[in-house]
């Protein structure tokens, strides 16, 4: 992006990020459903869930939860942007000297923002429950960027949702897929406790290697190929995201 884009970019990025921080219930609902996740499937179900390793349970599942927690923030990126489109905010714009494409990276700044956020209580929480890892400074950093580069993907998926959807319900109804997507992956039990055809589509769809990736780097143990395949995952959704949604806006503002 130009100095012009990065700049305009910069000053919608700050008017969106105020609006969450006026009312911070966005984070705090975005987060209400992976904890209340992490309660049930750790003091209710855990005891029952084999998962063949010698760790916590929520050692195990914390990775998944964590991909679920962007799922459903995700859904505000897109009812906001609808919302917007909606006002008549982006008419506004249209008729001021700004980059067309910052109104649409500052909504994504923005989901990158509040997510991360998001992820961060979600994290906090699972130590109060006994989550521990001795992951390097150099883990945490490779689980952030996987996180972030995870959150662009979707993000770009809602962008495309918000521009095309004709209600509110209709603009975050299609997060709630993404979000039981973990739950046929690795994610809280292993894929070879599932039936064949089940496990076949666990084992080949991109949570489950983002999953073990993650779980990995926390457990301080090899990555292997697992890494790749959810980072050629993450940027292959993230491109073709974006490629649909930029031409959906062009369509929308033509």
């Amino acid at each position: 992006m130009s100095t012009h884009v990065l700049a305009d970019t910069g000053v919608l990025t700050g008017r969106s990020l105020r609006h969450i921080l006026r009312s911070p219930d966005t984070i705090i609902t975005t987060a209400v459903t992976p904890v209340a996740l992490m309660l049930l499937f750790v003091y209710v179900l855990g005891g029952a869930i084999s998962t063949g390793s010698s760790g916590s349970y929520i050692n195990y599942m914390l990775p998944g939860i964590l991909l679920i927690t962007i799922a459903s923030g995700i859904a505000y990126t897109a009812y906001r942007l609808f919302l917007d489109m909606q006002g008549g905010i982006f008419e506004r714009f249209q008729s001021m000297p700004i980059a067309r494409s910052s109104v649409l990276w500052a909504h994504v700044l923005t989901s990158l923002v509040a997510n991360l956020v998001s992820v961060a209580v979600v994290i906090g929480v699972a130590l109060l429950m006994g989550f521990r890892t001795g992951a390097s400074v150099g883990a945490w950093l490779a689980v952030t960027g996987i996180l972030a580069l995870f959150t662009l993907a979707l993000t770009w998926l809602a962008v495309i949702a918000g521009l095309s959807a004709k209600t509110v319900d209709g603009a975050s109804a299609f997060s709630y897929p993404l979000i039981f997507l973990p739950f046929i992956s690795s994610a809280f039990v292993p894929t070879g406790t599932m039936p064949g055809p089940v496990a076949w589509f666990a084992e080949h769809q991109p949570v489950t290697s983002i999953v073990n990736s993650i779980r990995a780097l926390f457990a301080q143990e090899a990555v292997g190929n697992d890494l790749w395949i959810a980072l050629a995952w993450c940027v292959g959704l993230l491109a073709l995201a974006y490629a649909f949604a930029m031409a959906a806006y062009r369509r929308k503002i033509s």
